[in-house]
C-alpha cells in the first residue's frame, strides 16, 4: 500500500504560530521530513517512534539537494508510511511545495496540502509593519529576493513593480540586497521611500533596522544583519515607530538559561519567552526510575494504613500515580487518606489527577508544611512521603519530633545531564547570557557538578543569577555563587516576575 504525504506549513519562527491541523499531523506521522527554518521545539510533538530526517538548506549549503528530498519523500510514501514534509513558512508560498506536490502526482502518491502562515506576512506584523493601511497604500507583493538560478532571464518586471506596487515584501534577498535597492531605485523608486529589514522575524532573536531605500544597504550591513531576513519597501514601514510591539516586550533580546528537566521546564521557558526572552534549555538533570521500589511498592500496599499521604514536588505526584496505575490500584485506593501538597504547582499536579490537596502551606517550604500540620496533631499518625531518592530530611525528622511514624518512599531519582554542556559554555566565554535560573538545590548542584569550579565561576560573574526560593539560593551561596534575584513567593510565576521586575527596574 502507498503512504500518504501531508506538504505541512511551520509556519515563520514562533512555534505558536503552527496550526491545529499541522501539529496533529505531527503527532500521527511516521516519517517527518523538515527544514532549517522549522522551529526545533515543534519537533516535540512528533511520536517517539516516528522517523525524523532533517533536509534543511542554509545559506546555499544544501543538506540534501531538492530532487534528494523529491525522492525521499516518495521513496517513503511507497514504502507506506505516513508521510510530513514539515516546511518553514507556508509550503505554496516560495517554498517549493509546489514542485513536491508535482512530483507526488506524477508518482502517484496522494497528498494534502496544510497552508502555513508565511513569513511575508507575520514578519512584518511583528515588526510593528501592517502590510496594508487604508492611509498608506492599496497594494501589496510578496517578491522572491532569489530566482531560480537557471532560468536565462529574470522573471520580475521591475519597471512596473519599482511604481506600480505601494508596499514590496522580499524573501530570501539578502544576499541580493544592494542589487534589488539599485533595480527599484534604476526603476523608479524614490530613493527616499522608507525601507525595512527584519532578520529571524518573530523569534527572539528578531532584529529590524529602518531606513529607506537609498541607505538600507549601508545600515543592515553596520548592524552586523545576515540572512534569514525579509525586505520591507513602502511607506508602511513608517507605522513601525508606533506599532512596534514584539521587540517591546520587558524581556526581549535576553537570553535567559533554564535548569530544570526537559520534563518541567516548559512552564517556564513558555512565561519567560512570552516576556520576550530567549530561553536556552539547559537540563542539569533528567528523571529516572528510583534505584529500587520497594519501599514505593510496600506502601502502595498497604493504603489503607496511611493517615496522610504529602507530596513535595509535581515530579513526586507523577511518579507516584504512575507506579499506582503500574501495580494494579487507582484513585479509589486513596480513600480515608488526607493529602498535602508543599505548594501550588504540586496541588496543581493533584488536580490534574482530579484529587484536591487537604493541605497547602501558605509558604512553600517542608517547613511551612511543618508548622501547617502541628495544631493538627501529628503523634501517632502514619505518613507517606513519596519523593526523589536524595532530598532534605527536614519534613521527615521534624515530622517524627511530632510524634508520626514517617516512610520515605522513593518515587524517583535525579540524574546528571551534561547534554547541552559545550554549547553553554561557549555562550557565557561570548558574554552572550543574561541571567541564569535554578528552582531547586538540586538544580545547582547538578549544574555546578557538570563543570570544573575554575572554569565555571568565573564565568558567572557578571551573569545575575535567580533562584526560586531561599534555600535554593542559599545552596548557590554555599557553593561560591552571587544571586541577585529571589521571588517574595516561591513559585514559577513569582520567579518569572521577580527576573521581569529585576530587568525593568534595575
Amino acid at each position: 500500500m502507498k503512504g500518504k504525504v501531508y506538504l505541512v506549513g511551520a509556519g515563520p519562527g514562533d512555534p505558536e504560530l503552527l496550526t491545529l491541523k499541522g501539529r496533529r499531523l505531527l503527532g500521527e506521522a511516521e516519517v517527518v521530513i523538515y527544514d532549517f527554518l522549522a522551529h526545533p521545539s515543534l519537533l516535540k510533538f512528533i511520536s517517539p517512534t516516528a522517523e525524523t530526517i532533517y533536509v534543511g538548506k542554509k545559506g546555499g549549503d544544501h543538506t540534501l539537494p531538492q530532487e534528494g528530498i523529491n525522492q525521499l519523500i516518495i521513496d517513503r510514501a511507497q514504502a507506506g508510511k505516513n508521510v510530513v514534509r514539515l516546511k518553514g513558512g507556508d509550503p505554496f508560498i516560495f517554498g517549493r511545495g509546489g514542485e513536491e506536490a508535482e512530483e507526488l502526482v506524477t508518482a502517484g502518491i496522494p497528498f494534502e496540502v496544510v497552508p502555513g502562515i508565511t513569513s511575508a506576512i507575520a514578519v512584518p506584523a511583528y515588526a510593528g509593519i501592517p502590510l496594508t493601511h487604508r492611509r498608506y497604500n492599496s497594494s501589496v507583493a510578496f517578491i522572491t529576493g532569489h530566482e531560480d538560478p537557471h532560468k536565462d532571464q529574470t522573471g520580475l518586471a521591475w519597471e512596473k513593480l519599482a511604481t506600480g506596487v505601494e508596499t514590496l515584501v522580499f524573501l530570501m534577498g539578502y544576499k541580493n540586497l544592494p542589487r534589488i535597492v539599485e533595480r527599484l531605485i534604476q526603476n523608479g523608486r524614490a530613493p527616499q521611500t522608507p525601507a525595512a529589514l527584519i532578520r529571524w522575524g518573530t523569534t527572539p532573536q528578531q532584529v529590524t533596522v529602518t531606513g529607506i531605500l537609498a541607505d538600507i544597504v549601508r545600515l543592515a550591513e553596520a548592524a552586523g544583519l545576515g540572512p534569514p531576513a525579509i525586505l520591507v519597501v513602502g511607506s508602511v514601514v513608517e507605522l513601525r515607530e508606533h506599532l512596534s510591539w514584539f521587540e517591546r516586550r520587558p524581556l526581549f533580546g535576553k537570553q535567559i538559561v533554564v535548569t530544570r528537566t526537559r520534563e518541567q521546564a516548559s512552564d517556564l521557558v513558555v512565561r519567560l519567552e512570552n516576556l520576550g526572552a530567549h530561553c536556552l534549555e539547559f537540563p542539569t538533570i533528567r528523571l529516572a526510575p528510583p534505584s529500587s521500589w520497594e519501599d514505593l511498592d510496600q506502601a502502595v500496599n498497604s493504603l489503607a494504613s496511611f493517615d496522610w499521604v504529602l507530596f513535595t514536588s509535581p515530579n513526586g505526584v507523577g511518579a507516584f500515580f504512575n507506579r499506582l496505575a503500574t501495580l494494579g490500584f487507582d484513585l479509589r485506593d486513596l480513600k480515608g487518606l488526607q493529602i498535602g501538597a508543599i505548594g501550588p504547582a504540586t496541588a496543581g499536579a493533584l488536580q490534574e489527577w482530579k484529587l484536591r490537596a487537604d493541605l497547602v502551606p501558605e509558604k512553600f517550604q517542608a517547613e511551612y508544611i511543618l508548622e501547617a500540620l502541628a495544631p493538627l496533631g501529628m503523634a501517632g499518625k502514619k505518613i507517606l512521603i513519596p519523593r526523589a531518592e536524595q532530598a532534605r530530611e527536614v519534613l521527615p525528622e521534624g515530622l517524627r519530633g511530632m510524634g508520626a511514624q514517617v516512610l520515605v518512599a522513593a518515587a524517583y531519582q535525579t540524574l546528571s545531564d551534561d547534554s547541552e554542556k559545550l554549547p553553554l559554555l561557549e555562550k557565557l566565554q561570548a558574554g552572550s547570557i543574561h541571567c541564569l535560573t535554578f528552582t531547586s538545590s538540586s538544580t545547582v548542584l547538578n549544574f555546578l557538578s557538570l563543570f570544573d569550579r575554575q572554569e565555571i565561576i568565573p564565568r558567572l560573574t557578571n551573569v545575575p543569577i535567580a533562584c526560586i526560593g531561599p534555600i535554593t539560593a542559599q545552596t548557590a551561596r554555599d557553593k561560591g555563587l552571587t544571586v541577585q534575584i529571589i521571588p517574595e513567593s516561591f513559585t514559577i510565576p513569582d520567579l518569572v516576575e521577580a527576573i521581569r521586575d529585576y530587568y525593568q527596574n534595575p
